[in-house]
């Protein structure tokens, strides 16, 4: 069964290609997609890019040209919850596009076509996930902190890059329920929705999504969530090698 991992920027994937063995890249779709394996796993890595087209686009041609039958989110996002904060994991059990509003003809959020406005992530991918991130984002490892944790729960995809107090405070008012913002998840997480496919988003927050970020985006991405995603990967599909 492919697994598909998916980044949206090649600061967050750069690292995982060095995980793949037998290694053969693909043009598609204005895309290059890496093929291989991990642990003895069939792996197709690709970057979906920033925003929901382009990340429902890639998801597409990962399921019609490439036929996964799984895809995973890995990156960064913005926390929005006052527990949620800088180096935390969000595991995305379930997803919202906080810029979705057809209203009045449709409540906003709702999707049209699938009649509600949040999306859930395939349980048994999140606990399998959940799993590996909790043997892996610990002080013995060097990459995470005692202050650090890991949250599951929804996550806000919207194509606007949340940067201010107001815009976070909207949101939360907005949807209560939301840990973090990023850009692409919701959108992917519908796809596989409509090919009936598993799907689950591992997000590093970076930042607070308000006017106090103060890491640098790049270099966290480069030093901290790229790295914890190889880590995470890695541990995942070992385990899903040794199980199957």
């Amino acid at each position: 069964m492919p697994t598909a991992i998916l980044s949206a920027l090649p600061e967050e994937q750069t690292g995982l290609t060095t995980l793949l063995h037998n290694v053969e890249q693909v043009a598609h779709a204005g895309r290059t997609f890496w093929v291989g394996k991990i642990h003895g796993q069939r792996v197709v890595l690709a970057l979906s890019g920033i925003g929901k087209v382009a990340a429902a686009t890639t998801a597409t041609a990962l399921i019609e040209r490439f036929g996964v039958r799984r895809i995973v989110f890995t990156g960064v996002a913005g926390g929005l919850q006052a527990g949620v904060q800088v180096g935390d994991v969000v595991l995305g059990s379930s997803y919202v596009q906080h810029d979705m509003d057809a209203s009045p003809i449709f409540p906003r959020f709702v999707l049209p076509s699938k009649g509600k406005a949040v999306l859930d992530a395939d349980a048994n991918l999140i606990t399998t996930l959940l799993i590996a991130a909790q043997a892996i984002y610990t002080p013995a490892t060097g990459i995470n902190t005692s202050k650090n944790n890991i949250h599951k729960g929804l996550i806000a995809s919207g194509d606007r890059f949340v940067s201010s107090a107001a815009e976070v405070q909207a949101l939360r008012t907005a949807l209560p329920d939301a840990l973090c913002v990023e850009m692409e998840g919701a959108a992917v997480a519908q796809v596989c929705h409509d090919y009936a496919l598993p799907f689950a988003a591992v997000r590093t927050i970076s930042d607070r999504a308000d006017d106090t970020a103060h890491v640098d985006f790049s270099q966290f991405v480069r030093d901290v969530a790229g790295p914890m995603a190889v880590q995470l990967v890695d541990a995942w599909l070992k385990k899903q090698a040794e199980t199957t």
